[in-house]
């Protein structure tokens, strides 16, 4: 059962000071461990490369804290003190410096090794990948509620995972959509010419963003700054954006207009 993308536990956000826009998950009923686990090895310096790891650390915002496990999936170039996380039963991925960000405390590398899988059709998840799609979620009230969206990639480290985005909520999620293809609950779109910005003539060398600090201008009036941290190779109009005061990842299509 899937839950809409930006659900949030009501219980899950009792944890005072803990901001409820970290409590994007799938399953409602999913609970955080609040103990440490046996044999966890706290890093030491040098530090070592964590990508690809299983982590745990507690993350502390106010008087509120608990502790989070998951897989360390990327080291972002740009900035290499920025990693992408996919965190148990959470369906975001997070952008964090954890060797800086205060938040973060008790940074252990687990022992805990991920379970080896291959995709069952690799034909049908390079046909996905870049495509739009509509995505059938489960509601709080039963009937099935259909997302918009589109498949950018797969994961990195946690293979039989896909990268995607949605109209609704433009940030960076991680879902096996293979599964849901084979449950009926995801359908490719068909291809449409509204996308002409997207396409490249043959030949044809698109500057890349990557590395680039960008300024957005809220509703509020307000700004907020943030750096390009990834082009999407399907849709090199799509890029990844961290914005500073935020640990998730938006996805914008940055067509230019000059």
């Amino acid at each position: 059962m899937k839950s809409t993308p930006g659900h949030r536990d009501s219980a899950d956000t009792g944890h005072a000071g803990v901001s409820a826009n970290m409590m994007k998950k799938k399953n409602p009923h999913k609970k955080h461990k609040s103990s440490l686990g046996p044999a966890t090895k706290v890093l030491s310096q040098p530090r070592r490369d964590i990508v690809g790891c299983r982590i745990q650390h507690i993350w502390k915002e106010g008087a509120g804290h608990v502790v989070w496990k998951g897989t360390v999936l990327d080291q972002v170039p740009v900035n290499p003190s920025l990693y992408l996380i996919k965190y148990d039963g959470f369906d975001c991925v997070y952008g964090l410096e954890l060797h800086k960000d205060e938040r973060v405390q008790g940074l252990e590398v687990l022992p805990d090794r991920l379970a080896k899988s291959r995709l069952t059709d690799v034909n049908l998840a390079d046909a996905m990948i870049g495509k739009a799609v509509e995505h059938m979620f489960e509601t709080e009230e039963g009937p099935k509620e259909e997302w918009r969206g589109m498949v950018l990639a797969r994961a990195p480290i946690m293979t039989t995972w896909f990268y995607i985005t949605y109209e609704k909520d433009p940030v960076l999620y991680m879902y096996q959509l293979l599964d849901d293809y084979k449950e009926g609950d995801l359908r490719i779109m068909p291809d449409s010419n509204d996308s002409v910005s997207a396409e490249r003539e043959p030949g044809e060398v698109v500057d890349s963003l990557v590395g680039k600090q960008v300024e957005y201008a809220k509703e509020d009036g307000g700004k907020r700054t943030g750096m390009v941290i990834h082009q999407v190779e399907a849709k090199p109009s799509v890029y990844f954006i961290k914005f500073d005061d935020d640990f998730l990842i938006y996805v914008y299509d940055l067509v230019k207009t000059s």
